[in-house]
């Protein structure tokens, strides 16, 4: 292969080194005001005490600046194939730090080791369907109806009802709108009638993930986290 051709890694290193932690991104996510991308743990840690891009100082957001990073899974791809064990080495670094919390998995007896190990990072990352959800980390959840409410649609009192089920174990990165379609579908609403999430009284946007609402609104209480269904209350709509 002509020398000419060849990229030397310190040429890749601006766009794959995080800036806060100066290592190569592991779980990259990209503000979306700027695009600039950083380590997930690195910018949300960043962001809880100042609003703005470490890169650019442009504001984030005044009051939920979590809302607006979005994992950028074709950069990390990329990094994990350039630099060579990063994802392996990543792996085993969080082994080590789930083994130092003690929720390691244990072994038990006539058990099959591959059905008590989660999956490897590495065999994820090489997985053509690695970037499904089943792959991802898990939050628990319970959707409570908020209140009682009727309205009238075509003429018709429409109620909504609490669901049979209303504990979910999803992916991380389910967002507001797939629970809200969970919601039509499950109780059956016609979809001209508007439905809203809320989480501590606080209606949620519809591209927001469980991650996010959780870092911005749970983080630190007890599982699951408790969100609410509503009709959206306008004003062509009578509520009672």
């Amino acid at each position: 292969m002509d020398e000419s051709l060849k990229i030397k890694l310190v040429d890749i290193n601006p766009h794959v080194v995080c800036s806060l932690c100066s290592g190569y991104f592991i779980d990259a996510t990209t503000i979306t005001e700027c695009l600039h991308t950083f380590c997930k743990s690195c910018i949300v840690k960043y962001l809880m005490s100042c609003k703005h891009c470490p890169q650019c100082q442009l504001k984030v957001h005044e009051t939920h600046p979590l809302f607006l990073l979005r994992p950028d899974r074709t950069l990390q791809d990329v990094v994990y194939k350039l630099i060579p064990k990063l994802f392996e080495n990543e792996e085993l670094r969080r082994e080590e730090f789930n083994k130092s919390r003690g929720v390691a998995s244990q072994k038990k007896a006539g058990a099959r080791k591959e059905d008590l190990s989660a999956p490897k990072l590495s065999s994820i990352i090489n997985n053509p369907e690695g970037h499904l959800y089943r792959n991802d980390e898990q939050i628990c959840l319970c959707l409570e109806r908020y209140r009682s409410q009727r309205i009238i649609h075509r003429g018709k009192v429409v109620s909504l009802q609490p669901l049979d089920k209303k504990f979910l174990r999803c992916s991380i990165r389910v967002l507001v709108s797939h629970l809200k379609a969970m919601v039509y579908k499950k109780l059956g609403v016609a979809s001209e009638v508007q439905v809203e999430v809320l989480c501590d009284r606080e209606v949620l946007p519809d591209e927001v993930s469980m991650k996010q609402i959780f870092l911005m609104n749970w983080f630190g209480k007890e599982t699951p986290m408790v969100l609410y269904y509503r009709f959206r209350e306008t004003p062509e709509n009578s509520v009672t």
